[in-house]
């Protein structure tokens, strides 16, 4: 295997970096507050980022959202790349594609989708009915892609469906989506077995890719303080219990990362992944947690401070820790897949 990223995968990642950097300041986040940064969006389409993830697959999108997650910026590039660009790219008939793709490509539709499936959803008629607590972004969405109680995949506009706002721990637009006959279209035909399993592997790995980057952000702003904050007349950082705690946070970030790589490259390469992306995810929940808890602890009585931006890293790292699965949930689901042989 080889995660060495592609030109093209490479030249996305660093303009992903120059914009987040530029445009995903403290104090624009600040401003944002628990909604999504419009102008920030605006900027990223207009750049071509969510149309490159069809070219520079899921690696090249785990490598977008680790940027995003090393300043939290506030769009919903991971919901839009998972479930719809790659969800719609991979299984959409031609027709859907040629629909669907443009505005999502552009950003003038935004997707999201409510997942994992629980049983919540029936599908009757091409008619959806039930109710998911929360689904991120939706307040976004002009497009949400519903897993019934049978995991087949379906397309609702967002306008068709009811959906109330829900505020979580990171600030991701999220709603309660609240079906009652609401119309659908089925992704795909009939017979598109797997699907399910593909865009929830995909899910699991890009979000492991965006915990990554929190992680990593919260890790930087931990090593940045503790090399100038004093106490006795010696920098934090010259002890060695901070530099213990923080080596043990590197290496949980790395962990995170090249287990998210590892499945979004066998993901575009066409090899089995279940396994992989459980792996992933199963890091960015335990590791992640470790990590954003260690940079806020790292910065002391500042880092209890609401308003300090190492606050939102900690805030993005627990929600990511329990979305599609905690450690937990995701250690059994693998052990079923090892006991069945079902993975690699």
């Amino acid at each position: 295997m080889d995660f060495t990223p592609t030109e093209e995968q490479e030249a996305a990642r660093e303009l992903a970096a120059r914009i987040l950097g530029d445009l995903a300041t403290h104090e624009r986040l600040t401003a944002a507050g628990g909604g999504t940064d419009a102008e920030l969006w605006k900027a990223l389409c207009a750049a071509g980022l969510p149309a490159a993830v069809e070219e520079i697959g899921l690696l090249g999108l785990v490598l977008l959202l680790e940027e995003q997650g090393r300043v939290t910026a506030q769009v919903p590039l991971a919901a839009t790349g998972v479930y719809g660009i790659l969800a719609v790219a991979r299984h959409g008939t031609d027709e859907q594609r040629a629909r669907l793709l443009p505005g999502l490509r552009d950003g003038t539709a935004v997707a999201t989708g409510a997942f994992p499936a629980t049983g919540a959803v029936t599908a009757r008629g091409g008619r959806l009915t039930g109710t998911v607590t929360w689904v991120p972004w939706l307040r976004d969405a002009t497009h949400v892609l519903v897993p019934d109680a049978d995991r087949a995949l379906w397309l609702v506009r967002a306008e068709d469906a009811g959906a109330e706002p829900v505020e979580l721990t990171a600030p991701w637009s999220a709603g309660r989506l609240v079906l009652d006959g609401t119309p659908a279209e089925r992704l795909g035909d009939a017979a598109g077995e797997g699907a399910y399993e593909d865009v929830l592997a995909a899910a699991r790995t890009a979000f492991a890719g965006l915990q990554a980057g929190v992680c990593a952000g919260s890790l930087a702003r931990a090593v940045a303080y503790t090399s100038v904050r004093e106490q006795f007349g010696r920098p934090l950082a010259t002890r060695q219990a901070v530099q213990l705690r923080a080596a043990d946070a590197h290496m949980d970030t790395e962990s995170i990362r090249v287990t998210a790589y590892e499945a979004a490259w066998r993901s575009d390469a066409g090899l089995d992944c279940a396994g992989a992306a459980l792996t992933a995810a199963w890091w960015a929940s335990e590791a992640g947690k470790r990590v954003v808890h260690s940079g806020q602890h790292l910065h002391g009585g500042m880092g209890a401070d609401l308003d300090h931006p190492v606050h939102r890293h900690f805030l993005w790292g627990r929600q990511l820790d329990a979305y599609l699965g905690a450690g937990t949930e995701l250690l059994a689901e693998l052990g079923d897949l090892l006991a069945k042989g079902q993975t690699a």
